[in-house]
């Protein structure tokens, strides 16, 4: 995993990256949208004007959950365009859970009106007496939140384009991680995503004899694969099964262990 927010070859494979989408980092690239905001303001000297920082502040207070996400995979994806996209075949994307996904998607739609707001704003505060920036530092600036838009409407073009994207959704053979994931595949599919895979984690391995705890999961799940097979928004998905593991998936081995077993 990438420290920093940096790219870094994982050791025991020719062609695989990892990075902590978290902490990524563009140089010269805004750490969040509030800090880049609030710094714009600055130096196009409306920090005084109390009724317009009270305006900004409210928004930024009221920014949607995943927002931030959305900036960070806007990043990524700016990054791989510009630097790797003829080392990079594909991106894996460990999602959060449920309802940060479905936020995070619905994100991007409130980052693109903030900043188309913020540009038509900088064109009316340019009027103002107090307004202290030379046309070119507006035009620079201007510039700078139309990349940032535009970056940000690349990020939902990609999630939502079937021949770029698949989200594969990943759930436990419980009752209720199923009725999730069917309310989240249902949501998905409703936002436009496209999803055609089901991973089922945790599978208890076959074996000549249970336990009692052991006999009463398999029955749990059992009763899981009926429901998802019954399921109006799982049943039609393809179905692939992880096992449990009596070892904690952390390295190279492990990772092609587990590779093995659910990609065969």
């Amino acid at each position: 995993m990438g420290v920093g927010g940096k790219t870094v070859r994982i050791t025991g494979f020719d062609s695989l990256f990892a990075v902590e989408a978290g902490q990524f980092k563009i140089k010269g690239e805004p750490e969040d949208l509030g800090s880049f905001i609030n710094n714009l303001l600055g130096k196009m000297g409306l920090g005084t004007h109390s009724d317009i920082m009270s305006m900004i502040r409210e928004m930024l207070d009221g920014m949607p959950p995943g927002l931030e996400e959305a900036l960070v995979l806007s990043k990524v994806i700016k990054s791989i365009d510009v630097q790797e996209a003829d080392i990079l075949r594909r991106l894996v994307l460990d999602a959060p859970s449920t309802g940060h996904t479905l936020k995070l998607l619905s994100a991007s739609d409130w980052i693109e009106m903030f900043l188309t707001l913020s540009i038509k704003g900088i064109k009316v505060a340019s009027s103002m007496p107090s307004f202290n920036m030379y046309l070119e530092d507006v035009q620079f600036i201007s510039a700078r939140l139309e990349e940032l838009r535009q970056q940000v409407r690349r990020v939902r073009e990609i999630l939502f384009d079937p021949q770029s994207t698949e989200f594969i959704v990943v759930t436990i053979p419980t009752m209720m991680a199923v009725t999730e994931s069917s309310r989240f595949h249902e949501s998905l599919k409703k936002d436009g995503a496209h999803t055609r895979r089901l991973v089922i984690n945790q599978v208890l391995p076959p074996s000549a004899s249970d336990c009692r705890f052991c006999a009463a999961k398999r029955r749990e799940e059992a009763r899981a694969f009926r429901a998802i097979l019954e399921d109006r928004e799982l049943g039609g998905l393809k179905l692939i099964q992880a096992p449990l593991l009596d070892m904690e998936v952390k390295g190279v081995p492990a990772l092609r262990f587990l590779s093995d077993s659910v990609w065969k």
